[in-house]
């Protein structure tokens, strides 16, 4: 018999025994070894999330605009249509007084769920405004551009359900209860969920979301009190003063393409660095591009077809809108692009001259698109909408 075959020792097999005893103390792997000594503190319980603040639903303004300033994570929009013989007025009232039970949690339509920060704010389409009065903010269609693949029902629309949360589970929630509550007196056209991305500090106490393409996205806009006043709210008639135009346009990104070129192409495209957001002419992330500077052999530091040229409102001659941008991946990867501003031609200037001549446009393509007249904000003795179609 060779040593291999030979039986264990008793001396080998208690040491043998012995390590493995010890190990599994050390371990703490199985039976009264796995359980914690008499004396020791039990893990302790992970706190819960804060809940968010609610957000006022009466005032001068509807909710989910400027309020809260930072905004939610996640967006759903539902377009829809109004039955040609359907009175808007009554119809806006029960909207609004299913917003108020909803977001104060009083509505057993929410099914329990906490509202937190739930916003709905209600936009109507220029078939509506045009009932009311043609010559309105409002009244006219959002004309077509290039590149764009749009079918008939991802067009235009009467009703805008904008409805925003912390809590995505809010979101399908709350758009069942308010289609409910409209019954057969609208039809929906389209929806799209939407997030933001991760909020990225540009400027004291003002933050922008990553987009899809990874780049800070809505870092320039009417920010102060003074600049929404000129540029975002509308003013007057008395109709829809406190109001303001929303843009709606759903576009398909093509990354595959944008992530193959190099950081510094991209940076190009945008006209800003993707790490920071400072435009390459230098500066903070909330710095004017400076248009004009070049490199010691003349050429421009941001771009001819740069986005931050091509859309500067100084050089459009328009005034600035609020931008927001949802990243997508359903029906395809791109982002939900809304703008608010008080003259449509503040967008439809902008994108004109885009259309010219813009880097970022060559990697997008537009298939849903609409505008409505975001009505003014409402309270108990003032319906939604009854400034409009009272």
């Amino acid at each position: 018999m060779n040593r291999a075959d030979q039986p264990p020792s008793r001396r080998a097999f208690l040491d043998i025994t012995g390590a493995t005893v010890a190990t599994g103390l050390l371990a703490g792997c199985s039976g009264d070894s796995a359980r914690p000594a008499p004396s020791a503190s039990p893990a302790p319980t992970p706190a819960p999330a804060p809940t968010p603040a609610p957000v006022p639903v009466t005032g001068r303004h509807q909710a989910g605009v400027i309020h809260p300033g930072t905004a939610q994570p996640h967006l759903l929009a539902v377009v829809a249509d109004l039955g040609a013989t359907v009175a808007p007025g009554p119809l806006l009232a029960e909207i609004g007084e299913a917003i108020r039970t909803l977001t104060a949690g009083s509505d057993p339509r929410l099914l329990g769920l906490p509202p937190g920060d739930l916003t709905v704010t209600i936009g109507v389409g220029p078939r509506l405004v045009r009932t009311a009065g043609t010559a309105l903010p409002g009244a006219v269609e959002l004309p077509r551009f290039s590149r764009e693949r749009i079918a008939p029902p991802a067009r235009g629309g009467d009703l805008l359900i904008q409805i925003c949360a912390g809590d995505a589970l809010l979101l399908p929630v709350a758009a069942a209860a308010l289609l409910e509550q409209a019954g057969d007196r609208v039809r929906e056209r389209w929806r799209q969920f939407g997030r933001r991305g991760s909020e990225v500090p540009v400027a004291e106490g003002r933050s922008a979301p990553r987009n899809l393409l990874g780049f800070i996205d809505g870092i320039v806009g009417p920010h102060t009190t003074a600049e929404q006043e000129r540029d975002l709210w509308l003013a007057g008639p008395p109709a829809v003063a406190g109001g303001t135009l929303a843009v709606l346009r759903r576009m398909e990104l093509d990354l595959t393409r944008f992530a193959a070129l190099p950081v510094a192409e991209q940076e190009a495209v945008f006209g800003r660095r993707r790490a920071s957001g400072v435009p390459l002419s230098g500066g903070s992330p909330a710095s004017a591009p400076g248009l004009g500077a070049k490199t010691p052999d003349g050429r421009y530091l941001v771009p001819v077809d740069a986005h931050v040229r091509r859309a500067n409102p100084t050089v459009v001659g328009v005034g600035h809108m609020l931008r927001r941008s949802y990243s997508i991946d359903h029906p395809a990867p791109g982002l939900l692009f809304i703008s608010f501003q008080n003259d449509l031609r503040t967008f439809t200037a902008t994108l004109s001259r885009m259309d010219s001549s813009d880097a970022l446009l060559a990697f997008t393509t537009t298939t849903a698109g609409a505008t409505f007249l975001i009505l003014p904000g409402y309270g108990p003795r003032r319906p939604l909408g009854s400034s409009l179609f009272g």
